[in-house]
Parts: structure tokens; C-alpha cells; sequence
């Protein structure tokens, strides 16, 4: 791969079109774009981790994705000066790649349905274990992808809905470059491939779409049946944005629902530093006595030192990156000290937090709340004629195919919507669908 083909400015379904200069640039624009649409908006009622609303503020999916897209681009800009060393001639777009990963950081939750990824396991789980499993002779007799579904994926999904023409909108979806809608792909390859555990990059419908991109990048593929490539470069560098705010924001948001104590919270975050940086830092955070602003100074100096770790990383394996022969992520090729400490977070997380009653009890919810919404539109839309199918299906906005010729993409149609929910909307349409709840009169 080289960087010149890599940075094009092309635009997703405008590519015949030639537009006016704007005093932003393309990749600015993609940021603004999705900045204020609706589908991002939505995040701000989504789970992160802990469950929403609450009397204490936690990071919900907008907040996340805000925060991560401000990592994101310190670790593009830092990337970006070291490759303008690197290759100083030339006019290739390295001071773009800082505004490319910001708004494809912006982007990359944008994909999760309500309720954490437990959304997404209770998805699957419909298709592997619930009712939805009689479906799957329909979908492979017309040729549809099963593993799709059988594998719901958010990262696919995000792919989906910033591409996928739904009914009414224009071609291209978002009409985003090229450059951000391939650095939200993280597993570049089919469901059918289930390399990294099962995680895959793009659905069976925007297969076509991602092997355009991917034409038009010069990113190389590895195979073409099952489909799959090597990442884009900038995937990278949007994953480890990802890795450091999800691990030390989780941790603060812990401490503030009193699942960690301000002791073990400021021990986990001050085990990141060493030598006279910590001394630093200690003498620093003693300046204050708040506990909150102590543990938000630490977290600070936490992320600024994993975003220059990771910028490293990537500068220093860029060679093997272009080559498709980097193997793993940046966070797990970080200095020693700081690698050590970022695993012990890790492992705080998954016993303490993760398992924590308050997000078991949203994973418990979300399983019966999906499962009981795909079943309930699921049988609407694949028998549209019963009478209660009829009633049902005016709920779902026109822009969603519910008469999609296929019972593959009926069942998308079914997903888009319930994964384009929030959470309080998916309580509230379970409570009508179940009889719980009615409305006023």
C-alpha cells in the first residue's frame, strides 16, 4: 500500500459529482457531518457500560465516542509528524490524518444497537438459540448470508448504516470518503472468514460497497472467497483511541459509582508512571485535595502517555502495517512499565466492573428486550397478512424495507430499526408490544 492512494479525498457515492472548494476540507466535513446527524445524537441515550439515566454521570455511547474521537486525533496529528519526517517529499495528505481519525472515531459506535454489547450478544443468541433459528433454511435457500446474523456484529453494522441507501435518502448513505467509512473497519473481512473471534468488518449487503473502497485505496486483499483484506493503516490508530479511553474511563466511572475505592483507582493509574515522571506526578496531584481532581489530573497524564506510547508503535511498525504483516493491536505493543499497568486495569475491569451487578442487570434486560422485539417484528414482517403483523409494522419508519424481496433482508430490516434504537425507546416500544404499558387517554 502507499500513502498517496491511501489518503484520497474521494467521496462514497458522489464520485461522479464535482463539488465546489470548501473552506473545509473533505475529511473536516466528514467530521461535520456526522457531528450532527441523528444517528449520533441517539448515542447520548445508549449504554456504555453502566446503565442510564442515574443520579451519578457515567459515560454513555455519545461521550465515549466525543472522547475517543479527541484521542483519536492527537494520536493521527502526533502519527502525522512523524511521517512528514519520514517522507518529507511529496504532497501526500499526512496533516489530514488527525481530522480522517477523528471523525471515523466519531463513527465507530455508531453501528451498536441499545444496551452495551450485550445488544449485540442478545442478538446472536436470538438466531443461535431463540426463535429465530427456523428462519435460517429461508435465508440460505434464497442465498443470503446466515452467519450474518449469527454473528451480529456492531462494527458491520456501523458500516451499514453510514453506506446503506435507505429508502428516501440518497446514494452513498453519509457520502462520506473513503478514508474514514475504511478506518471504522476494523475486521476487514465476511462473516463466512470468522477470523478474530468471530468478528467480522461488513454484512453480505455492503460486501460490493467495502470492495470498492478497498479497489479505490489500493488496500490489498488476502482473499477473495471468503472476502477478506488486510486494515487500512488508520484503523490503528482508531482502535487504540478506542483501547485507551474504554479501559481508564471505565475505571474513573467506576470510582464514582463507588465500585472502586479512591485508593485502588489512584494506585491503578499511577502504576502507568515511573521514575522521575512519577515523582512528578505525585507532587503534582498532592497540590489538590478534591479526590475527584487527583483521579481526573491521573487520568489526564494516563491517556496522554498511551497516546504517545501507541503513536510509537505505530510509526515504528509502519513499514509492517503497509505491509499487512503487523499482527495484533498498538496498545499491546506498548512499552513494558506502562503494558503491565494497562493489563492490571484490564483485569480490575473484567472482575469488578464488568461483572458488577449494576451491568449484569442491563445485560439480563437488553436479552429479553431484543429477544422479545426481533421476534415480535421478525413475524411481522415475514407474515405481513396477519392482522396483528399490520398493526405492528406501522410503527416501523418508512426509510426501513419491510418489503424487502428477500427474507435476508426483511430480517435486516428488522435489525436496522431496532438497532438505530436507544435504550429508553426499546424499553418503552417492549412495554406497548408486551401490553405492560398503554398510553394515556
Amino acid at each position: 500500500m502507499n500513502w498517496a492512494q491511501l489518503l484520497s479525498g474521494r467521496r462514497l457515492g458522489m464520485e461522479e459529482y464535482h463539488e465546489r472548494k470548501h473552506e473545509r476540507t473533505d475529511f473536516q466535513r466528514d467530521y461535520d457531518r456526522l457531528i450532527f446527524s441523528s444517528p449520533f445524537r441517539r448515542l447520548q441515550n445508549k449504554t456504555q457500560v453502566f446503565p442510564l439515566p442515574g443520579s451519578i454521570f457515567v459515560h454513555n455511547r455519545l461521550t465515549h465516542s466525543l472522547e475517543v474521537s479527541c484521542v483519536g486525533r492527537s494520536l493521527g496529528n502526533n502519527v502525522a509528524k512523524g511521517l512528514m519526517r519520514k517522507y518529507p517529499e511529496g504532497s501526500i495528505n499526512f496533516p489530514e490524518i488527525g481530522a480522517i481519525v477523528s471523525a471515523a472515531c466519531l463513527a465507530h459506535d455508531m453501528g451498536n444497537p441499545p444496551f452495551g454489547h450485550s445488544g449485540e450478544r442478545a442478538i446472536s443468541a436470538y438466531f443461535s438459540e431463540g426463535n429465530g433459528r427456523k428462519l435460517e433454511a429461508d435465508v440460505r435457500k434464497e442465498g443470503g448470508r446466515w452467519e450474518d446474523f449469527l454473528h451480529f456484529e456492531g462494527n458491520a453494522n456501523a458500516m451499514r448504516l453510514l453506506t446503506h441507501q435507505f429508502a428516501g435518502r440518497r446514494q452513498g448513505g453519509f457520502a462520506l470518503t473513503y478514508c474514514t467509512l475504511a478506518s471504522i473497519v476494523k475486521y476487514p473481512y465476511s462473516s463466512t472468514s470468522l477470523e478474530k473471534g468471530g468478528k467480522f468488518g461488513f454484512f453480505q449487503s455492503e460486501e460490493e460497497t467495502y470492495i470498492r473502497v478497498a479497489t479505490e485505496l489500493g488496500i490489498r486483499n488476502k482473499q477473495m472467497n471468503p472476502v477478506c483484506y488486510i486494515r487500512y493503516p488508520l484503523v490503528y490508530l482508531v482502535e487504540a483511541a478506542d483501547d485507551i479511553c474504554y479501559q481508564i474511563m471505565d475505571i474513573e466511572d467506576a470510582h464514582k459509582l463507588r465500585i472502586l475505592s479512591s485508593e485502588e483507582t489512584i494506585q491503578l493509574l499511577l502504576d502507568f508512571f515511573e521514575g522521575e515522571r512519577l515523582a512528578h506526578v505525585i507532587d503534582v496531584m498532592r497540590m489538590v485535595d478534591d479526590t475527584n481532581e487527583r483521579i481526573a489530573y491521573l487520568r489526564s497524564g494516563v491517556i496522554g502517555l498511551l497516546v504517545n506510547e501507541c503513536s510509537r508503535v505505530f510509526l515504528e511498525n509502519e513499514e509492517a502495517i503497509m505491509a499487512g504483516d503487523f499482527d495484533g493491536t498498538l496498545i499491546k505493543r506498548i512499552g513494558e512499565h506502562a503494558g503491565e499497568a494497562y493489563a492490571a486495569c484490564s483485569r480490575v475491569a473484567y472482575k469488578k466492573i464488568y461483572r458488577a451487578k449494576e451491568v449484569l442487570d442491563i445485560e439480563l434486560a437488553g436479552h429479553h428486550i431484543f429477544s422479545r422485539l426481533i421476534d415480535s417484528l421478525t413475524e411481522a414482517v415475514i407474515n405481513q397478512g396477519h392482522a396483528y403483523s399490520k398493526l405492528l409494522l406501522q410503527r416501523i419508519p418508512e426509510q426501513y424495507d419491510i418489503n424487502a424481496p428477500t427474507t435476508y433482508g426483511r430480517i435486516q430490516c428488522v435489525l436496522d430499526y431496532i438497532s438505530g434504537m436507544t435504550d429508553i425507546y426499546a424499553l418503552d416500544l417492549y412495554r406497548k408490544v408486551t401490553g405492560m404499558s398503554l398510553p394515556a387517554v
